[in-house]
This record gives structure tokens, sequence and C-alpha cells, in this order.
């Protein structure tokens, strides 16, 4: 009896095997990787894409930018986010352009007076070069290659929701909409809400949206992102302050950008 189950478990066997010879292996893509060559920074950059499902390259698509954009970062998982709220909900086809990093403490942070933060942070200092390149390379190579709307979401956490809020007292047309999530406003000693305060009232804010959250990150992070807040909700610009107290430094930006999509686009039966 023995005998026969062994045999009958060889013969599955080899009949599975056979199937599994037959099957083609085809990729599953969800994007694709592009190189270009930025001569602000000085080197080439690799840009990670997400086309909707069915493409057409004659409609015009707003554009998500992800400076933490590596396949290894928040490429994957806001791409994600984009699909189910389309499938699911009321969002248009978006593009969405993920940076890949280089050195993200450089790129993300202007300098500091802190001499604790250069000791510690000895690469920092250069978002005015990465900046200047999300402006006059990146943006120009994005529109010159898809038809865009015009519409631009802008998505950073940490050193990333940094940079958002430096480009928006900044460079505030550059994006139209800010998504902010547990920024580094501590960097050099606060400076940028300092300089917040005086800018946000010298630049037209009526066409912008900003969104800002922070979970449980400790008395300094919190208190700077609703400070933050608390100045935005002066301005004429739309805004939302969400905290998740129940989300930390590593788990806050999923559910955070669930939640800020969520707004932008609620379910209507």
């Amino acid at each position: 009896m023995k005998k026969y189950i062994f045999l009958a478990a060889v013969f599955c066997s080899l009949i599975a095997n056979a199937q599994l010879k037959t099957e083609s292996n085809v990729p599953f893509a969800i994007g694709e990787s592009r190189t270009i060559e930025s001569k602000i920074l000085n080197e080439n950059r690799t840009l990670n894409i997400y086309l909707p499902n069915g493409f057409d390259k004659n409609k015009s698509h707003s554009v998500i930018y992800l400076p933490d954009g590596s396949a290894n970062e928040d490429f994957l998982h806001i791409v994600g986010l984009v699909q189910f709220f389309h499938m699911q909900l009321n969002m248009p086809d978006f593009i969405v352009v993920g940076i890949a990093n280089v050195d993200r403490k450089r790129d993300f942070t202007f300098p500091t007076t802190n001499q604790a933060d250069k000791k510690q942070y000895p690469t920092t200092g250069s978002s005015e070069k990465f900046i200047s390149f999300l402006e006059n390379e990146l943006q120009p190579y994005v529109e010159a290659n898809f038809k865009t709307t015009g519409t631009k979401y802008l998505i950073g956490q940490s050193l990333g929701g940094l940079l958002a809020t430096e480009i928006l007292i900044k460079k505030p047309n550059l994006f139209t909409h800010y998504f902010i999530i547990s920024p580094s406003l501590w960097w050099d000693d606060e400076s940028l809400l300092k300089l917040a305060e005086s800018n946000f009232s010298k630049n037209d804010y009526s066409k912008t949206y900003v969104y800002v959250s922070v979970g449980s990150e400790g008395k300094v992070m919190e208190n700077d992102a609703k400070s933050l807040a608390d100045l935005l909700s002066k301005t004429k610009m739309k805004t939302d302050f969400l905290p998740l107290p129940k989300e930390n430094h590593a788990t806050i930006l999923h559910e955070s950008m669930y939640q800020a999509f969520k707004i932008q686009f609620p379910y209507k039966p």
C-alpha cells in the first residue's frame, strides 16, 4: 500500500512540475524608472514614475512629487494609495514622480548655525540647490514629457517635511498642494518658523492648500507642527491640521496620507 501511495505522490509531483513548466512568467510593473542628468546638482538622478492604468498620453494629468521617492522609501505605498483612492473614491488619475535619494540630509536642509547639528550632520545645507533642481530641471522635464494639468502635489515627511515647508515659504507657487507630515522644524533652532511668520504675509497663498500632520513624536516636533498650523490658519490658505496621536515617526506617513486623501477626495455614494 505504501508503495502505491509513494508512486501516486511521485506521479502528482511530475504532473505539477509539468504544469509549472508550461506557465509563462511575465514581469509585473507598476511604473518605470528614468535617469536624468542634473547640471544644478552635478549628478544623475533616478526618477521612479507611476502612470495610471490605461494611461492616455493625450490626456492631462495632475502630478504628485515625492522627494523620498526611492523604491524602498515612499514610492510604492503612495502609489498604492493613489490607485486605491482612484478605484474606490473620487480621486482622478495622477502621475506620481518619485525622486530617488542620493543624500536626503544634504538635499532637504538649509544651512544651520547650530554647531551640534553641523557636527552630527556634516553633509547638510544644500536645499537651495535641490529646490532649484525641482523648479528648473525636474518640473520642466515632467511637463515636457507628459501633459499636465498644473495641479502639483508635494508630499514630505520629517526632513522631507522641512523641505516642503521651506518651499512653501520661499517658493509657494512651485506646488499647489503641500502635504507636510512630521516636519523637522527643529532644524537650525526653528528658524524656519520665524521666517514663516514674516513671509506668509508677503505672498499670495489664496490658491494654495496645505495639510499638516504629526503623531506622538515628542514635544518639540508636536509643538512645532502645531505652531506651523497656527501660522497657516491666519493666512488665506486652505489648510487642514490633523494630529494622529496613535502614530509614531515610523508609522505616520501611510496613515496620514490615507487621511489626507480622504479629506481631498471624500467618498460619495
